[in-house]
């Protein structure tokens, strides 16, 4: 595919051949981009691609694509965004999942890296997709502008640190057995989860057109609704669906005793605080009219999916 990410989205107007379209050439994107297990050292090779390919939603791959439409940016550069972001993400699942965190067993419903390879494998497979995320976003520029493009980057680095995911993971796991009211939750959830969709989104749109500040200011107040019902609609699902259906161990949150939406809010509440978010996410994204559509569209599969 070529060309801008408006003219592939008008040439699949529905959404779920959208959605399979980005999913597709995602997974494309990153088998190309992984090294290959035949290359040494084949072990670390072979635990990086279990854990990236042949599963997961590319929920962030989406966001990229989605935001992508807002400012006509090239396909290419979105391309390599998603692929970066997904990365990170991976990494993060392989280290979540470590006995030394949240030590599961299950991960898009089969063995988790650590369990199908080794502990010490799995820590270095996350290292090293972290390392390849960075390869993928400075290899080339994802805009002329150098001003701009080390600006994409810093948002890049910043999301993934200790200001970001890492640092919401460490607040995750100091919170262990207490309890945070909606506020603080907000906070490490805003950090673990929100930074990477965050930066999905920023990251995707950056590809293109500079946005107006108006219209900046309100693509960032959508990111950041949506990446809290992202966490808000998993706390529900841990609550609610089996383990089949996500994919991974339900209930997990509650026996761990971990401070979640729904220990704070009770199930009800949270369900309403969902809600809300999605309000809040759809109303900020209104300002792009049409351009916003696949955007929108991210925001009701996010708050109606099931896994």
């Amino acid at each position: 595919m070529t060309g801008s990410v408006v003219a592939q989205s008008l040439a699949r107007p529905d959404f779920n051949g959208w959605m399979r379209d980005i999913q597709q050439r995602t997974e494309r994107a990153l088998d190309r981009f992984l090294p290959p297990a035949d290359r040494e050292p084949g072990r670390l090779h072979a635990a990086m691609r279990y854990a990236v390919l042949g599963g997961g939603k590319r929920v962030r791959p989406l966001l990229a694509f989605a935001a992508g439409e807002l400012t006509h940016a090239p396909s290419a550069a979105v391309e390599r965004v998603a692929v970066a972001i997904e990365l990170i993400h991976a990494y993060s699942l392989v280290h979540d999942d470590l006995p030394c965190m949240d030590d599961d067993v299950l991960r898009r419903g089969r063995p988790t890296c650590h369990v199908e390879f080794d502990e010490a494998t799995a820590m270095l497979a996350g290292d090293a997709l972290q390392s390849e995320a960075m390869l993928v976003v400075a290899g080339e520029p994802l805009v002329a502008d150098a001003a701009r493009n080390a600006e994409l980057l810093r948002i890049f680095a910043t999301a993934c640190g200790s200001r970001g995911m890492a640092g919401g993971q460490a607040i995750d796991l100091g919170a262990v057995g207490k309890t945070l009211d909606a506020a603080g939750l907000e906070r490490m959830h805003g950090m673990k989860t929100g930074a990477l969709i965050r930066a999905a989104i920023l990251l995707g749109a950056g590809c293109g057109e500079p946005l107006a500040p108006p219209l900046a200011a309100g693509l960032g107040r959508y990111a950041d609704a949506i990446g809290l019902a992202f966490q808000v609609v998993d706390d529900i699902l841990d609550v609610e669906a089996s383990s089949a259906e996500l994919g991974k161990t339900a209930g997990k949150d509650a026996r761990q005793n971990k401070p979640t939406y729904v220990s704070a809010l009770g199930l009800d509440a949270a369900k309403a605080q969902a809600r809300r978010l999605h309000a809040e996410s759809r109303e900020a994204i209104a300002f792009a009219g049409e351009r916003g559509r696949r955007l929108a569209e991210m925001a009701d599969f996010i708050m109606l999916r099931k896994n």
